[in-house]
């Protein structure tokens, strides 16, 4: 089976070399796609010579449009999403393929390290969690994680994916309605944590907001069927 990694980045330019190079050599990725999604710094020149496809949006697009741009033009048969801040943890990408490769699984979630400080979407966190539970009844510890293994064919059950930060939230949902299996694996991934000060409250606020929105519209959907 071929893989095809997709990695999303909006102004990565510290993070995205340690991350594709090492996916680079990695004898699990058949396909390296990074979707550079409005930068305005160095991103796309500094991925672009370890990608097989380098996919430049326009203007910033969102997380969730991003993914959908690089799993249209990916070509393996299962599709990895990785943000691009991993660095040298992307090693570790065997743990969360093995699931899916061994068909144990149709979706798997990378579980990460807890943090050794309290940082991120405590919030959001909670929030995803709880609207996940009520619309499959599925209790899952990473609802937000974006580091996910899948079939390519389940991408195709999300019925939207212009919804930023909720495209975790909306594809947990309709792949779990549409009866397919998810299980989290704990994987050694790291990355750079979200910081207490004003960029920090207005990320976090911006990823609430997202997955507010996005649970509102998957309400509204369940409710018409």
């Amino acid at each position: 089976m071929r893989v095809s990694a997709i990695i999303p980045a909006f102004n990565e330019q510290d993070w995205i070399e340690e991350t594709v190079s090492t996916l680079r050599g990695s004898s699990f990725i058949h396909e390296l796609i990074v979707v550079d999604d409005g930068s305005i710094d160095c991103t796309a020149d500094i991925a672009r010579p370890w990608v097989d496809q380098l996919i430049i949006m326009p203007k910033n697009v969102g997380k969730g449009a991003a993914l959908h741009a690089g799993w249209k033009e990916a070509t393996g048969d299962i599709i990895l999403f990785l943000d691009a801040d991993l660095q040298k943890s992307a090693c570790e990408v065997d743990k969360l393929l093995t699931p899916v490769v061994r068909k144990d699984c149709d979706m798997s979630i990378a579980i990460l390290p807890k943090a050794s400080r309290k940082a991120g979407f405590g919030l959001a966190k909670k929030l995803a969690h709880q609207g996940i539970v009520q619309m499959t009844l599925q209790k899952l510890q990473a609802p937000l994680s974006g580091q996910r293994a899948f079939r390519r064919d389940l991408f195709s059950c999300v019925r939207f994916v212009d919804c930023g930060f909720g495209i975790e939230v909306a594809m947990t949902i309709d792949i779990l309605r549409a009866g397919y299996r998810i299980i989290e694996v704990p994987v050694n991934f790291t990355h750079r944590y979200t910081t207490n000060n004003l960029h920090g409250f207005l990320h976090r606020g911006k990823e609430f907001w997202h997955v507010y929105r996005t649970l509102q519209r998957k309400r509204q959907e369940v409710e018409k069927r």
